[in-house]
């Protein structure tokens, strides 16, 4: 069952424009509602539990459906900061690039969402 949605639709991509117009660097308010948004909306797009997905201190969800984690650490993470983790859901960085220079850490079998973002689900403007 995917996440349930916190941030009105309108917001989040509110949030998102004004990030990007930022260049990554908006206030802390505004960042964790573009991150929270960009979550969510991974969740609805890819629910499951196989893959933890954090960008800390903003959020976290689990998705991609597959074995299902139940305690201690899960065995595929994604991790990244805000910034990275927006660049990568409008465009602006692609996955193979982020994980490559270590803005990403991946760890495990499933850890990658090569193939998932952009996040289509975005339509932002320029």
């Amino acid at each position: 069952m995917p996440p349930r949605r916190r941030i009105a639709i309108a917001d989040g991509r509110a949030a998102v424009q004004v990030c990007r117009s930022a260049g990554f660097v908006a206030d802390a308010a505004t960042t964790a509602t573009a991150v929270r948004f960009t979550l969510e909306e991974l969740g609805e797009l890819v629910p499951g539990r196989t893959v933890e997905v954090r960008v800390p201190p903003y959020g976290v969800v689990q998705c991609i459906s597959g074995p299902v984690h139940r305690r201690g650490t899960p065995p595929n993470v994604i991790e990244t900061d805000a910034g990275t983790w927006l660049r990568l859901v409008t465009g602006d960085l692609e996955w193979a690039a982020a994980v490559e220079s270590g803005a990403v850490r991946a760890s495990g079998q499933r850890a990658h969402l090569d193939g998932l973002l952009p996040l289509e689900s975005l339509t932002l403007e320029g």
